[in-house]
């Protein structure tokens, strides 16, 4: 059993996150509900910032909100000192019902709308990281047409293509975000950029992947970068003052995953950054990254109750839980896998190995496969662990579920910061059927 952040076994012989005992929790809030350990998110975030400076590199750490937005966390974001990024134009509203600072949120995306670029510009954020030559012109014109200049970062794909634990130099040509580092794109959108009088082109951002359990990736990507950056200065006279080289910064969901700390990650980019602005006589820019999943991952549990069990003779024990593919997605999405325990009985023999079923209508919403657990029924409750990235945010209403709760919780206090969906809330956008349809 390997338990994250603030969360031990107590005196009661139960689970218990944040001072909180799992048991009361769900007697207050249900389930399944999602449980937040905050003292752990905060001290992640201060891990990636504090480094930078205690070296004191310049530097934003952007929290890449797409793994877990609601008005609390980003809050929280901007308590810890992060700067956001959003990848819509519902993210970026969430951010301003937050009153983050407009001026620390990056807009990402590789097909923003027309009104979600103006909603941008309206709000004078700091900064849009444009993905495309559609962008590229669209945001341009519409600098042009409100008479404001917009800082901006290209975001390139530097031809290294990072699958957790390998690292493959490849073209990365076929990919849907960036401009491509090596067929000339890039360089193209460099140009109009920097031509544009309706654009500042403040520098490059690249991302490479997810899950990352080395500095390898972001070294390579930080080599090939500037090896364009001192091209372009000899070409455009263009000296970037950021270079933002994404996230992707790896959790550990099960036993098999090895992540390093975040102060490793930072010190490791720092003095590849430094060293190749040596090398070529370039200023070191200002270094963005934008960690996500390694902020809130590993801070997320869910809690659920057992309900049916199912037992198939010399093949499989299957227990039910009343959430499953509507709360977490990730496991019929791609196979993502997690370890549990029962939160009320964390300590008691294990007894059998079980596979954990959603309650949706589909054979593929299965959470866990082959756990060991004690015997289990329907009184006892079950915890998900790592489940604080890309659950609720990909979490949805199939079969008309209604989506659970978020409750932060820290120091012995909890707090409710999304409410438990009601089925009044499933239906509240339908219209009904009218009686007789005009021709």
């Amino acid at each position: 059993m390997f338990l994250h952040g603030t969360s031990k076994v107590n005196d009661n012989g139960h689970l218990e996150i944040g001072g909180i005992d799992t048991v009361d929790i769900i007697s207050e809030f249900g389930t399944p509900v999602y449980v937040y350990d905050v003292a752990l998110i905060r001290e992640r975030a201060r891990g990636f910032r504090e480094t930078f400076e205690k070296l004191g590199v310049n530097s934003q750490v952007a929290y890449a909100s797409k793994a877990f937005s609601t008005i609390a966390m980003i809050q929280l974001a901007e308590q810890e000192g992060l700067s956001l990024d959003v990848v819509s134009g519902g993210e970026l509203y969430t951010a301003l019902c937050a009153k983050f600072p407009v001026k620390r949120i990056h807009f990402h995306g590789n097909n923003k709308s027309r009104e979600e670029l103006l909603m941008a510009l309206e709000h004078e954020i700091g900064c849009i990281v444009v993905d495309n030559f559609y962008e590229l012109n669209l945001l341009d014109e519409l600098c042009k047409e409100k008479q404001v200049k917009m800082d901006i970062l290209l975001r390139v794909t530097p031809g290294i293509e990072a699958h957790t634990h390998d690292y493959i130099l490849t073209g990365q040509e076929d990919s849907k975000f960036g401009f491509d580092l090596q067929n000339g794109q890039a360089d193209t959108a460099v140009k109009k950029a920097l031509d544009s009088e309706n654009l500042n082109l403040l520098g490059i951002h690249c991302h490479i992947g997810s899950q990352i359990f080395e500095t390898t990736g972001f070294i390579l990507a930080a080599r090939k970068i500037f090896a364009k950056l001192h091209e372009w200065s000899d070409t455009y006279r263009f000296e970037s003052e950021v270079l933002n080289l994404g996230g992707g910064f790896g959790i550990r969901y099960t036993q098999e995953d090895a992540p390093i700390p975040a102060a490793q990650y930072v010190e490791e980019i720092i003095v590849e950054v430094k060293k190749q602005a040596q090398a070529f006589n370039m200023k070191v820019p200002e270094i963005w990254i934008e960690p996500g999943r390694s902020l809130v991952g590993d801070a997320g549990t869910t809690l659920y109750q057992i309900g049916s069990r199912k037992e198939v003779p010399n093949v499989r024990n299957y227990l039910a839980v009343d959430g499953g593919m509507s709360d977490n997605i990730r496991p019929a999405l791609y196979e993502a896998k997690y370890e549990a325990i029962l939160a009320n009985r964390p300590l008691d023999q294990v007894e059998e190995t079980v596979s954990i079923a959603g309650k949706c209508c589909e054979s593929g919403d299965m959470l866990i496969w082959d756990l060991p657990l004690p015997k289990a029924g329907q009184n006892d409750i079950l915890a998900v662990f790592c489940t604080g990235a890309y659950g609720y945010s990909m979490a949805n209403n199939y079969n008309r579920i209604p989506r659970p709760p978020v409750v932060f919780v820290e120091d012995g206090r909890a707090q409710l910061v999304v409410r438990r969906e009601t089925f009044d809330d499933i239906v509240h956008l339908d219209v009904p059927l009218m009686e007789q349809i005009k021709k």
